[in-house]
């Protein structure tokens, strides 16, 4: 079992940054993956990026590649999604989520996720 709990969440304006962080915890391998999702009201979860814990590869979502960043740190087992010009429509709960599979786009390859941090960027 993995436990995952999001913080970082907040209220900024256009332009702004904010970082998300992911704790994760439990029975969990180096060769799992762990993503960021995001939620906006009336919208599917979508993929915004994956880190493969072990090695650090990355990909991310067309619509943030460039402003987000995703990354990770061994010693503290935390995933963090640092979110740079950050736009209105990137409102949304952002969810992290472990894939016991490795890396993946597709939500439903996701095994674990976490309660979610609200985003709002405001105009």
């Amino acid at each position: 079992q993995v436990q995952l709990v999001e913080s970082g969440g907040g209220l900024v304006q256009a332009g702004g940054s904010l970082r998300l962080s992911c704790a994760v915890s439990g029975y969990f391998f180096k060769s799992y993956a762990v993503g960021w999702f995001r939620q906006a009201p009336g919208k599917e979860r979508e993929f915004v990026a994956v880190i493969m814990w072990s090695g650090g590869s990355t990909s991310y979502a067309d619509s943030v590649k460039g402003r987000f960043t995703i990354s990770r740190d061994n010693a503290k087992n935390t995933v963090y999604l640092q979110m740079n010009t950050l736009k209105p429509e990137d409102t949304a709960v952002y969810y992290c989520a472990v894939a016991i599979r490795g890396p993946s786009t597709n939500r439903r390859d996701y095994n674990y996720w976490g309660q979610g941090t609200q985003v709002t960027v405001s105009s």
